[in-house]
């Protein structure tokens, strides 16, 4: 009989079908929720009693309150954290003509923002060990025609902010900061947000910080880059039907905000047990004897990591996926194809050996806050499982 092929989203080919229900989810959103329930509904309630959705009251407690958590002086929301990157590049002013340097082992809209507005993304290859942008080839990547760099804090952890500022400061280059998947991060005493000239969260369900749908958050400290990101997300206006700059429809919900107000008050215990977890595994791989076949994620000295993601890297990548799959282990692969060699971007041209090879070795285990040690043994157990037998 032929297998049937799955197509995961964005059209990317996946296992084939499941041989067995996995034993528990790769991340249990409904378990945080039994959390909070009556704190969340509570803010939903008096949501819909104000009848006031669109910005508003909640929203501006909700920019106070991260930009209180980020230590920077503004948080302005908007609808996506996909928003956020290309409002940042249009706050700055990037356009056709323009270069913007970033990493080709994220998600696509990290470069999508680039493209969407003219500008060309320029490629720099990771570090193999942390996944980020390696700082120490950022400088050849350089050009006159270079307007801003976009180091994406991936997993969790922050991009070498040293490095990379040193090179921006020196050639004047706007850094922006893709901390998607970081909120809490730390990077030499200071978080993540707070480094560049503007820094972009998500608040997509699966983040640490996931509303109950899509939005996004942009921080700084430059008063006048946090007036003209204001303007922009509310299509250039200050007041109605007046339009200063060509902007765009990007406000967050204030629906959004009440939940994502009440799960940040959980946000640092949440992320003390992900970061609990993730020493766990370390444990577990070694009390397994896995260390010789199963590199587990670093956190560099002066680095906080806080575990969007728990991924390990493994040469049998797909065996090993196929083989927890057939156990009821629930994996996910961030990411199977870096974006040079999508067929989006392909045209930018570019060879990048550390993202193709990651690509091929990246694997995530869960990590959520309320997995269970029992659960996170199963996991290591059946890797070991696998290693045994071959």
């Amino acid at each position: 009989m032929a297998t049937t092929v799955v197509k995961e989203p964005f059209g990317v080919a996946a296992i084939p079908p499941k041989t067995r229900p996995p034993l528990f989810p790769f991340l249990d959103l409904k378990a945080q929720f039994e959390g909070i329930r009556d704190e969340v509904m509570d803010a939903v309630a008096k949501t819909m009693e104000s009848q006031r959705f669109i910005l508003g009251p909640e929203v501006e407690q909700l920019e106070a309150e991260i930009a209180a958590y980020v230590g920077s002086r503004f948080a302005i929301a908007c609808a996506s954290g996909s928003d956020a990157l290309l409002l940042a590049l249009m706050a700055l002013g990037v356009g056709p003509g323009d270069e913007v340097i970033t990493t080709p082992f994220t998600f696509v809209a990290t470069v999508g923002s680039i493209s969407r507005l003219g500008a060309t993304p320029v490629f720099v290859d990771i570090d193999p060990g942390t996944y980020n942008l390696d700082s120490r080839q950022l400088a050849r990547a350089v050009t006159p025609r270079t307007r801003a760099v976009i180091p994406v804090h991936l997993y969790g952890l922050a991009a070498d902010m040293h490095g990379i500022l040193q090179i921006a400061n020196k050639h004047r280059i706007a850094v922006i900061e893709d901390a998607a998947q970081a909120l809490g991060a730390i990077c030499e005493h200071i978080k993540v947000g707070n480094i560049g000239a503007i820094g972009c969260f998500s608040f997509f369900p699966s983040k640490n910080l996931g509303g109950a749908g899509d939005g996004g958050m942009m921080t700084t400290n430059d008063p006048e880059l946090a007036d003209r990101l204001r303007l922009l997300r509310v299509h250039g206006s200050r007041r109605k039907y007046r339009c200063e700059i060509l902007g765009v429809n990007s406000r967050l919900d204030a629906l959004q905000a009440a939940i994502v107000r009440v799960k940040l008050r959980h946000l640092e215990s949440w992320t003390e047990r992900r970061r609990q977890n993730a020493e766990r595994y370390r444990s577990l791989i070694t009390s397994f004897g896995l260390d010789y076949r199963v590199i587990s994620p670093i956190e560099p000295e002066g680095m906080r990591h806080v575990y969007n993601q728990f991924v390990i890297r493994v040469l049998e990548r797909d065996e090993l996926r196929q083989h927890l799959l057939d156990a009821g282990v629930p994996t996910e692969i961030y990411y199977p194809e870096p974006l040079h060699l999508q067929p989006a971007f392909t045209h930018l041209g570019g060879k990048f050996p550390h993202s193709e090879t990651a690509s091929h070795e990246v694997l995530a285990l869960p990590i959520y806050p309320e997995l269970t040690e029992a659960q996170q043994k199963t996991v290591v157990a059946a890797i070991a499982q696998f290693y045994a037998a071959n």
